[in-house]
Parts: structure tokens; C-alpha cells; sequence
């Protein structure tokens, strides 16, 4: 009787076996490894959403917590010098030596720290606006008309150079509502720094991180509640700066900008790629300020599919131990490092970025070395997993930008206008059977000759609100946290925190197969044991 059970036991031991194995292996092995040593980071929110996003998929496959918070590329920068975080998040480099006025010079310990990108992006221009009781999509303006409106000098939606830029569409007789950030921003330093090159004429206050006060915004902390203040029903007329990513998920549309070759163009993650192709690298390693960028050859792209307003964020790290900082803090760090530059970049498009190429990726993995207790390797290329290139691929090359596509005819500088929504209302057209006049009343962007004046405002990071959360009394961090955050008139900006599907197996998923086996062997045993035993039982009867 007992060779009559041996197959069945047999079986049952397979499937248990197999059972631990799937449930078991990859737990195993992270047991077997040293647990991950918890870290934090502060600043920009112009980046957050993809480093929430990141931080969500290593808590779930690696056990690895990154605690951030987004306070502002200033306040990350101070966090940093004062040792209080263990890297920071910023759009602009240290400032050694500030040009803004009253601006105290930034003082990090020198050689302490090495900047590494982390995601490239638009600074877009999220608006809300009706025509006739019908939302606008379509919205078109050129770098003087931006820099005009933020500098105050264009109050009204249906200012003339504003109609020039929509011969599509009548524009209405609205009040334009200037909302910029309160905080010191990468987002604003980095708008501001394109219109004081651009058009300095219109915005004279030069670059600066701290939005001017004297230009009659509406100020409002954070990406989040910038674009938490322009999509609500009292925010008709609105218009903010702030990354492509928040508009995109708050279900509220972008202007499309004029570029040098004579095209508006939405920040998506191809034209962000194709402009960022002339952008000027420092590439001297012994430099404090290596690897970050100069943006001039991006402003006066050529190329008709460029976005004017792109460019990077990047992660400053500590290259010493420092204050709180050791090499089990730096061995986290290091594998979070990667994981951005490499896997986590397969989700930057979908999250309203634009991926890192090659030559970026390459640079950081050397900054990663830097780090103490990183275990001085950087990332194996060959396996990447980097959208933006196959193994075999030249450093300089970039396939989002190759295969980026040309602008339509009705997006060159004229007398049409395309019809088609952007960013978050892409899947809504705004008619263009206004009484608009055709041209522009500047030149492409970038040649220095605009007809108009040029200038401007300052930039800030706008938030990331769901389609159709408007009017309501809250407003949510990107943690799905509730937080204060009054506006003028002592409304409340709502914003709601977003996730996608993380794309790597990881315990949850584990757990649901062994569930799912253990549940099949408990139907296909029973029966196969019942004919068994009544063989079994007629043999010997």
C-alpha cells in the first residue's frame, strides 16, 4: 500500500516544494542580504512625481524606504548644507555665487557632494480658460506674449499680441490671473533664467528662485499649489508655470511655445528630447558644478520639434561621510541611484518627463561611485533598460529624438491653428472659428529680434490635481497626505496624488501565485487521494 501512495506523496511534496520556491526565493534572498539602510531627501517638486513614483517601486521590490520631502529646490539645497537629508533634489546648481539681489552665496563643504541627473522635462504653462462656456485646449503663445503677461505688462486674455499668437480663436475680454510660487523654486529660477536671456527687454529682474513681488501674482506654495489653484472653478482666467507632469495628471492643458524655427510646441517627452540635444554639458570632472547644464543652445533650437523650455533635474549627493550620512545609508542611495537611471526611466514618459539618453546615464553612474558605501559600481549599461537606447548605441544618440515626430502644418506661425488639446485635455478640440487675426506680433523665438518686448516673470512649481477636482476644500501632497493650502480670498487649492502600475514583480504579486497553486492543489488532490483509496479498498476487500 505504501509504493500505492508514494506517487501521490510524491506530487504533494513537488507542489509544496515549488510552492516555497516562488514564495520563497526572492524573500530568501533579500533575507540573506543586508537590509537597506532608510534615507531621505528634501527639495524640488518640479520632479516629484517621478521620484514618488520611484520611491513607491523600491519600497515594494527592493524593501527599500526613501523618505522625501518636496519643500522647494531652495529649502532641498539648505537641507543639504546643514546636513539634515541625505541628498537633495534640485533644478539648479549650488549657488556659490548668487546674481539675485539680497540672495546670500549657498556654502557646501567643498568637495562633498557631486550633482547627478535624474529626469529631463518641460517647464510648461497650465492654464484655465473658456470661450463661450467652452474650455480652451488650444492655447498658443511665443516667449515675448509669456514674458509679458508674468512680467504684468499683458493683463487681459484678449490682448492684441495674445489674438496674434490664436488667429483661431476670439479670445474673451478675461482678466488674466498671474499665479506663480511663494517658495524658493527650481521652477522659478529656471523660467526666469530663460526670460532674461530671451527676452530681458520685458523681464528685468534677471534669474532668480524667489518670485518678484511687485507684478501682482498669486502666490501659492509648491507645484501642487500652484496647479491646485489654477484648476479649480475660481481659477477661470488663470495661467501658471509649472513641469508638464502636473498638467498632464490634473487633466488641464498647456500653451503650446513658440520655438525658433517658427512652431508652438507642447512640452511632451519627444520635443523635450529633440531640444535637449543642444544642450551644453560641463563635462569637466574636476569641476564642482560638473554635469550640470547651460541651457542657451536649447532656447534657440532649430530643430521644429523643440520645446523651448526643457531641461534637467538632478540628485545632489554626498561623496564623504558627513553628519548622519555613513556607508550603509550610501549603500541605499547608491542602488536608488541606479534604479533611476535606469529601470525607473521607463516610466518617466508616462509620468509627463522626458527619460535621460546614454551620455547622462553613463555620467551619473560615475557620480555613483562617489557615493561612500555605494559599492563603487556604477550601472551595466548592457542592461539598462534606459528607453532611450539599445545596447550598441552611440553615447550621443537619443531614439526618443529620433524618432520624435515633425509638428503638423497648422502648428507653424501663421494664419491656421490646430484644433487638437494638450497635455492632460489632449483628448479634448477646441474649435477654431474665432475671428482671430492671422501671424504673430513677434518673430520666431530665439532669434533676439521679436517685434515685442520681451521679459517676464519668475517660475514655481505648479501640482498635479485629477480631472474634475474642482471646487473642492483640500488640498493632498504627492503622498496622498492632507495639508494646508489657503489662496486668495481664503479659498482652498485641491490636489490629488497620483500612482501607475509599478512594472516589476514584487511580494504582492508572489503571494497571489502561491495562493493560487496552493488553492489548485487542494481541488486537484483530493479527488486523485479519493480514487486511490477506494482502489486500494477493492484490492483488499
Amino acid at each position: 500500500m505504501r509504493r500505492r501512495f508514494r506517487p501521490l506523496a510524491t506530487a504533494l511534496v513537488a507542489l509544496l516544494v515549488s510552492t516555497a520556491a516562488v514564495t520563497g526565493g526572492t524573500a530568501s534572498a533579500q533575507a540573506a542580504a543586508e537590509p537597506y539602510a532608510n534615507i531621505s531627501g528634501s527639495g524640488s517638486t518640479w520632479s516629484q512625481n517621478a521620484l514618488d513614483q520611484w520611491r513607491r517601486n523600491v519600497q515594494t521590490t527592493r524593501a527599500m524606504t526613501v523618505d522625501y520631502r518636496g519643500l522647494g529646490s531652495t529649502a532641498g539645497r539648505s537641507d543639504f548644507i546643514n546636513r539634515t537629508v541625505d541628498f537633495a533634489i534640485s533644478e539648479i546648481p549650488f549657488q556659490l555665487q548668487p546674481t539675485e539681489v539680497g540672495a546670500q552665496p549657498e556654502r557646501p563643504e567643498p568637495g562633498g557632494y557631486a550633482y547627478m541627473p535624474i529626469v529631463a522635462g518641460g517647464t510648461a504653462f497650465m492654464y484655465n480658460l473658456k470661450i463661450g462656456g467652452k474650455r480652451v485646449t488650444n492655447l498658443r503663445l511665443s516667449g515675448a506674449t509669456v514674458s509679458k503677461i508674468f512680467a504684468g505688462q499683458i493683463t487681459n486674455w484678449n490682448h492684441p499680441e495674445i489674438q496674434a499668437d490664436n488667429p483661431g480663436l476670439a479670445m474673451p475680454d478675461r482678466a488674466i490671473q498671474r499665479v506663480a510660487r511663494s517658495d524658493g523654486s527650481g521652477s522659478t529660477a529656471q523660467f526666469t533664467m530663460w526670460m532674461s536671456k530671451q527676452h530681458g527687454d520685458i523681464w528685468t529682474s534677471g534669474m532668480t528662485s524667489q518670485f518678484p513681488g511687485n507684478v501682482g501674482a498669486t502666490l501659492q506654495s509648491g507645484s501642487l499649489g500652484v496647479a491646485g489653484y489654477v484648476s479649480q472653478n475660481y481659477g477661470e482666467g488663470a495661467i501658471t508655470y509649472v513641469e508638464y507632469s502636473y498638467a498632464v495628471k490634473s487633466g488641464f492643458p498647456v500653451a503650446k511655445v513658440l520655438n525658433a524655427a517658427g512652431y508652438y510646441i507642447e512640452p511632451t517627452a519627444s520635443s523635450v528630447a529633440v531640444a535637449m540635444l543642444k544642450a551644453q554639458i560641463n563635462n569637466n570632472a574636476s569641476s564642482p558644478d560638473y554635469l550640470t547644464q547651460i541651457l542657451d543652445g536649447v532656447y534657440g533650437n532649430t530643430d521644429p520639434r523643440t520645446y523651448p523650455l526643457s531641461s534637467y533635474s538632478y540628485m545632489i549627493v554626498p561623496t564623504t561621510v558627513r553628519g548622519t550620512f555613513d556607508q550603509a545609508k550610501g549603500r541605499t542611495l547608491g542602488e536608488f541611484a541606479r534604479y533611476v537611471l535606469c529601470e525607473g526611466q521607463q516610466q518617466a514618459e508616462q509620468l509627463g518627463y522626458s527619460p535621460l539618453p546614454m551620455n547622462l546615464v553613463m555620467a551619473g553612474a560615475e557620480q555613483i561611485k562617489r557615493i561612500p558605501g555605494a559599492e563603487g559600481s556604477g550601472v551595466d549599461i548592457n542592461n539598462c533598460k534606459n528607453p532611450t537606447f539599445e545596447p550598441g548605441d552611440s553615447p550621443e544618440s537619443n531614439r526618443l529624438a529620433q524618432t520624435a515626430k515633425q509638428p503638423a502644418e497648422c502648428d507653424r506661425q501663421g494664419p491656421d491653428q490646430c484644433t487638437t488639446g494638450t497635455a492632460g485635455a489632449s483628448d479634448t478640440d477646441t474649435d477654431v472659428t474665432g475671428s482671430g487675426g492671422g501671424g504673430s506680433a513677434a518673430g520666431a523665438e530665439g532669434t533676439g529680434a521679436a517685434a515685442a518686448a520681451s521679459g517676464g516673470a519668475a517660475a514655481a512649481d505648479p501640482a498635479a490635481v485629477d480631472a474634475g477636482a474642482v471646487g473642492g476644500d483640500a488640498v493632498y501632497d504627492a503622498n496622498g497626505a492632507l495639508v494646508s493650502g489657503s489662496v486668495a480670498g481664503g479659498r482652498t487649492a485641491v490636489s490629488s496624488p497620483f500612482t501607475i502600475p509599478d512594472p516589476v514583480w514584487g511580494g504582492p504579486q508572489l503571494l497571489m501565485l502561491a495562493a493560487a497553486i496552493l488553492l489548485l492543489g487542494s481541488i486537484v488532490l483530493p479527488p486523485v487521494l479519493s480514487r486511490r483509496l477506494r482502489g486500494g479498498g477493492r484490492k483488499t476487500g
